[in-house]
């Protein structure tokens, strides 16, 4: 009885900190991300229409930075793509090519959430983005509420833009 309880103590100790290595590593990968009041960027979308984030003020809004190579993009994007169904959604494509890349990249995956092609990283960089996938859950008032550096689910983004309009 004694070494099944050893054995389960062992097991709770190595969950523990795989848990706190998961934390740092997330927390390293944030330390750059911009907080406070989201950085403004305006730009036109792949179908011309032109943007800027503060328009969106009013309810949350999720800024999605994601690259047509980022491997972890593909198993995130469909989330995203759903998420763009309900609420306000921006992302940005990061060095991902020219507009015409990104435009066959969408169509290819049957994408169609709204899309700012941001070839050179200048919107990535306001915004201290060095890696994607990144998500930035931006409030009414337009604070940055969260921040997800890696892949997110699509109900722990749904979560956050519901805490952001709270």
């Amino acid at each position: 009885m004694l070494t099944g309880k050893r054995q389960f103590l062992k097991i709770l100790r190595d969950i523990f900190i795989l848990f706190l290595i998961i934390m740092a590593i997330g927390l390293y990968m944030q330390r750059n991300a911009v907080t406070g009041v989201a950085p403004a960027f305006q730009g036109a979308l792949l179908d011309d229409i032109q943007v800027t984030n503060t328009q969106f003020r009013g309810k949350p809004l999720l800024i999605h930075f994601w690259a047509t190579w980022c491997g972890i993009c593909r198993f995130e994007q469909n989330n995203i793509n759903n998420i763009a169904k309900e609420h306000q959604v921006i992302t940005i494509a990061m060095s991902s090519g020219e507009k015409d890349v990104v435009q066959k990249y969408m169509q290819e995956n049957g994408l169609s959430f709204p899309v700012l092609n941001d070839p050179y990283a200048e919107i990535s960089k306001r915004y201290g983005v060095k890696g994607v996938p990144a998500s930035f859950i931006v409030d009414s008032e337009g604070e940055i509420q969260f921040t997800e550096i890696g892949y997110t689910t699509e109900w722990g983004l749904r979560f956050r833009i519901w805490m952001a309009s709270l």
